[in-house]
């Protein structure tokens, strides 16, 4: 394959390069790569024999104005539209081989985070991190599908609003068993740091529920935060959505809506730190995001 250092592109030409071209690697490899933007006859009939949109389409023409609305509902929990949340909740179904059209709620919508301790492990605790300053994965405006990584500045300050959607299919395997959903918020007081924990305890029942709890005042000036799942003395599985890290009237929980709670991100976006990072996770411990 020919390596360049520098294209020039004569004058006038520049439209017809770019059609057919397009930088590849945005960060760290220079070179060039087919242009799919404009597509062949052939390339367009067999993205439409694969597309879902027009059985999507079918599907929620069926739906009956009652139906639409549960769906906006369910969304609006989510940050998202109804027809949005149908399509990837839909699309999750059918890649699992489910039939049908699930019934929305406001509790969880379409993927979920999954906590599940087998075998052996009776403990695991996840942290995400909240410092002042930070790196995530922003979408570029315009651009589908491309991301980028954006500096955070997250001026920390109370009160601090902590929640979730949860249910629990947890049974207890010893004495002391709890699982917790909780952020210790840093603070330095008289030249000394501490620590206040803000605590959701989670009921090991099949039911989902919707809890939050709430830090108004502190002493001392605040330095930042965290938030942890810690299970310990249990088995089974903890299911949760719509995290809430609610300060400064916005929620500064990441992944909020668990579409990937543990993605790790290499390459130029490698200074951006997982979602949920273990603390803890022995053998027969694991966590990942799911469709229920």
């Amino acid at each position: 394959m020919a390596q360049t250092g520098y294209v020039d592109i004569p004058a006038g030409t520049d439209e017809a390069f770019l059609k057919v071209l397009k930088m590849g690697d945005r960060f760290q490899f220079g070179k060039i790569v087919r242009n799919d933007t404009l597509l062949s006859v052939r390339r367009k009939t067999g993205i439409s024999a694969r597309s879902k949109f027009a059985e999507l389409s079918a599907l929620w023409a069926g739906l009956s104005e009652a139906e639409k609305t549960a769906w906006a509902t369910a969304g609006g929990y989510s940050n998202q539209k109804g027809w949005n949340l149908f399509v990837q909740d839909t699309c999750a179904r059918m890649k699992n081989d489910l039939p049908g059209v699930a019934t929305p709620a406001i509790e969880h919508q379409a993927f979920v985070g999954q906590i599940k301790l087998s075998g052996g492990a009776s403990e695991i605790k996840l942290i995400q991190t909240h410092p002042h300053t930070y790196w995530v994965s922003k979408k570029v405006t315009g651009k589908k599908g491309m991301y980028e990584p954006k500096v955070v500045i997250e001026n920390f300050g109370l009160p601090l609003q902590i929640g979730l959607s949860y249910k629990g299919e947890l049974e207890e395997t010893g004495t002391g068993s709890f699982a917790i959903f909780y952020a210790d918020v840093l603070r330095s007081y008289q030249g000394k740091e501490e620590t206040s924990r803000l605590a959701i305890s989670l009921d090991y029942s099949d039911v989902w529920k919707i809890d939050t709890a709430t830090l108004v005042t502190g002493r001392g000036i605040l330095l930042g935060y965290n938030l942890f799942f810690h299970l310990y003395n249990v088995q089974g599985s903890l299911y949760f959505d719509n995290i809430k890290a609610i300060h400064n009237a916005t929620n500064w929980a990441r992944d909020k809506n668990c579409v990937n709670i543990e993605t790790t991100f290499t390459k130029a976006f490698s200074q951006i730190p997982k979602h949920w990072a273990p603390v803890t996770l022995p053998d027969g411990a694991e966590y990942d995001s799911v469709y229920i």
